[in-house]
């Protein structure tokens, strides 16, 4: 057990690492990597992966905060969309199909790469439109929480391609998917497994690798690389998505 929470500990730091970077919660990559791990995925691997993912999106805000990235008048009405709309998912679940629905999440993320790869003539320095990101947020949102993954997989690069300036849609997308994560959580509090010596190890390594990505990306890394990176990121978890759905 000792080898396996060592493994678990430093995974997560470097995953939440990343993911603060991209003023990312870690649920989306922590999800398949804790999996190798807890056998229950409804009652162990979601509910901690819930709660590492407010928590490392809340650090990765602080990180940006710092350094002046999130504008809080437009980081809150976001947070109160994404909030609002993601239970609307887990009610469709119901009705439509799943893979109907993974097939329009995968066509999704694949536009939005090559968009964020190739963008058109005269994209740089163009006006924030704010307004059509609320729009959109509540589709996004809705599309999130049918499948279960944080909305801000799909809302940092659309806040990117309606002119925001990466580091600046990096640290309003981490505020913004903060509060859905803990409402997500609360459905599973009743039947979750805690380990405590391991959700407290895993807790500290995320929110610490996620703060300091966070502050990694504000000092150093570029506007135009950190697009790249995301745009890479999305390719990378679209393969082992269509690669799960095969082989599954």
């Amino acid at each position: 057990m000792n080898s396996s929470l060592a493994i678990m500990t430093g995974g997560l730091f470097g995953l939440a690492f990343v993911s603060g970077m991209l003023g990312l919660g870690v649920a989306f990559a922590a999800v398949p990597f804790l999996s190798f791990f807890l056998p229950d995925l409804v009652n162990q691997v979601q509910p901690l992966t819930l709660l590492l993912n407010g928590l490392t999106a809340l650090f990765a805000t602080f990180g940006f905060a710092k350094s002046g990235y999130v504008e809080w008048k437009k980081a809150l009405p976001l947070s109160v969309v994404t909030t609002a709309a993601a239970p609307i998912g887990a009610f469709l679940t119901r009705f439509i199909p799943v893979m109907v629905i993974w097939v329009a999440y995968l066509l999704s993320v694949s536009y939005l790469a090559y968009r964020l790869f190739k963008p058109v003539k005269g994209e740089e320095g163009r006006e924030e439109n704010f307004k059509l990101a609320l729009m959109l947020a509540v589709p996004i949102s809705v599309l999130a929480g049918f499948l279960g993954i944080g909305p801000g997989f799909l809302l940092m690069p659309t806040l990117i391609l309606l002119g925001f300036e990466p580091k600046k849609a990096a640290g309003i997308n981490a505020f913004a998917v903060t509060p859905p994560s803990f409402s997500a959580l609360i459905p599973h509090l009743g039947t979750a497994h805690w380990d405590p010596l391991l959700t407290g190890a895993l807790i500290g390594a995320g929110v610490v690798g996620a703060f300091l990505g966070a502050r990694f990306t504000s000092l150093y890394v570029p506007g135009n690389r950190l697009k790249q990176l995301f745009g890479l990121l999305i390719v990378i978890m679209t393969a082992y998505k269509i690669y799960t759905l095969i082989g599954g």
